[in-house]
């Protein structure tokens, strides 16, 4: 009798969680856009000697219905990439940091462009497939 009541205690917190694993969230429609092709742009390196970066870039959409906006803009964001990317220093550029401030740099100004364009954000995220540097 004793162990009763903290029997029955843990058995009702446990009915909601069954309920809820019963019904799972809809799973996202993800699709992926290849700017194409790869995006090669020079940069000022050090000493004002010019480097160059060769990336591959895709974008993440969560809806696989929205690829056809992001298509028809892509000259558009690939412009944009390219300004940021110029617009970099050496260091920037090398280090694993700085890769990343331009690929949330990068990210910001294409959800703004197509907040812009389309009245909504659009791509839920940015990936550099391939990074390459001199």
């Amino acid at each position: 009798m004793r162990y009763l009541l903290p029997l029955l205690l843990m058995l009702s917190t446990l009915a909601p969680i069954a309920a809820l694993a019963d019904n799972p969230a809809p799973a996202a429609d993800y699709g992926y856009y290849e700017l194409e092709p790869d995006i090669i742009t020079n940069y000022v390196g050090q000493g004002n000697r010019l480097g160059y970066v060769k990336l591959s870039v895709q974008l993440m959409v969560k809806d696989k219905s929205k690829l056809a906006k992001v298509e028809h803009h892509a000259p558009l964001l690939r412009d944009a990439l390219i300004e940021i990317l110029g617009n970099q220093n050496s260091d920037d550029i090398k280090s694993l940091q700085g890769r990343e401030q331009i690929r949330k740099a990068c990210l910001k100004t294409a959800q703004d462009l197509m907040q812009a364009e389309t009245g909504e954000p659009v791509v839920a995220d940015l990936l550099f497939t391939k990074y390459l540097y001199y």
